[in-house]
């Protein structure tokens, strides 16, 4: 089977079962047919290029994005499930393989020179396909990918630094500031960055409903028994644990109470503590949990937690945000709707994502 005749099968399987997912677009495309051939997302830029010499060239970081999508979408309607970028074209192979009563159908396709890349005019770069890859995503949700992930390395430094001096950190914030995704990154930073090795487990609050749903996610992420109170605290003897917590306000609602909190704190307090705590958290921890306020105590987490308050991006932050997302793209924004992008909104990453988006969508529209 030949690079294109894979492609053309998949768009057509893609147009029957259009329901379930995004067909593909032009760039897909494209990475398709280099994933075929074997080639890294690193060449990729360079030999998309030659394809248009007049184009603006891609970063290897965008096309890595295009590729994690391509290949969900591709899981998604094939339900190839251990597809990756590895085992592309033998999984897809396979699946053509056991399904060949049905597919790869008789469709027309052009099978391009092998000395160079697609010559069809089906699949040539233009300014339309550039465009419809907008890149102001994720618009909602935290940030998991390093390459997307953007500013925040001074907030990041000053946490690993308390926690190297052997405390635990709250991130204070508004909603939609960017505190899950800088907890998210923490995460991912503390385990080349810490001095003591600890294993890093992330729980959302927003997804557990009680303290027994708490303890047995925390157990289940860290790899051991289920088990609470003075059982967990013998299972935690041999770990070394960050545990990140997100949402922690959650802890307020029924289903929680101050015993939570005061176990966790018996957990990080001491240097040598089994659990190092990064909470990210609306507000301050002795203003969140009122039962501190009303018993004149301060909250138990509140007395081991250092406040990392973090801030809406100032203006330069915002535009050389915007300026790096289109630097993969054909497309440049107006001045005017720079300062409009900023004006609206107020330094606030999860509404200039959402705005941008917007205006991005419309450049794409116009040309349609």
């Amino acid at each position: 089977m030949e690079a294109e005749e894979a492609l053309e099968s998949i768009k057509q399987i893609f147009e029957e079962r259009k329901g379930k997912v995004v067909l593909l677009g032009k760039l897909e495309e494209k990475v398709f047919l280099l994933s075929w051939q074997g080639m890294n997302y690193s060449q990729m830029p360079s030999k998309i290029k030659k394809s248009n010499p007049t184009a603006k060239p891609y970063t290897e970081q965008y096309l890595k994005e295009i590729g994690k999508n391509l290949i969900d979408k591709i899981k998604t309607v094939l339900d190839i499930y251990d597809l990756d970028k590895r085992n592309f074209r033998e999984e897809i192979k396979n699946f053509f393989n056991k399904n060949h009563n049905h597919y790869p159908k008789k469709v027309p396709y052009i099978t391009a020179p092998k000395s160079d890349f697609i010559t069809s005019q089906k699949l040539v770069n233009n300014s339309q396909s550039e465009l419809n890859h907008n890149p102001f995503i994720p618009l909602n949700g935290r940030v998991e990918e390093k390459y997307l992930f953007f500013d925040r390395e001074g907030e990041i430094r000053r946490v690993l630094e308390v926690l190297n001096s052997g405390s635990s950190v709250v991130l204070i914030g508004e909603e939609g500031i960017g505190k899950s995704s800088l907890l998210w990154m923490i995460c991912q930073e503390a385990e080349t960055r810490l001095n003591v090795k600890r294993q890093p487990v992330f729980l959302d609050l927003n997804l557990l409903h009680n303290e027994s749903q708490f303890y047995s996610a925390l157990c289940h992420e860290i790899g051991i028994p289920e088990s609470k109170d003075y059982q967990l605290t013998r299972n935690l003897r041999n770990h070394k644990i960050l545990l990140a917590l997100d949402n922690v306000g959650k802890l307020t609602g029924e289903g929680f109470t101050r015993n939570i909190r005061d176990y966790l704190r018996g957990l990080a307090e001491g240097s040598n503590a089994p659990l190092k705590l990064i909470l990210a958290a609306t507000e301050p921890l002795n203003n969140l949990f009122n039962d501190s306020q009303e018993q004149g105590n301060t909250s138990p987490l509140a007395g081991i937690c250092q406040e990392e308050h973090i801030h809406p991006w100032d203006e330069a932050t915002m535009r050389a945000f915007i300026t790096n997302r289109l630097a993969r793209t054909s497309v440049s924004f107006t001045e005017e709707e720079i300062i409009r992008l900023i004006q609206e909104s107020g330094g606030h990453p999860r509404q200039l994502m959402q705005l941008c988006y917007r205006t991005y969508s419309r450049y794409v529209e116009s040309l349609q």
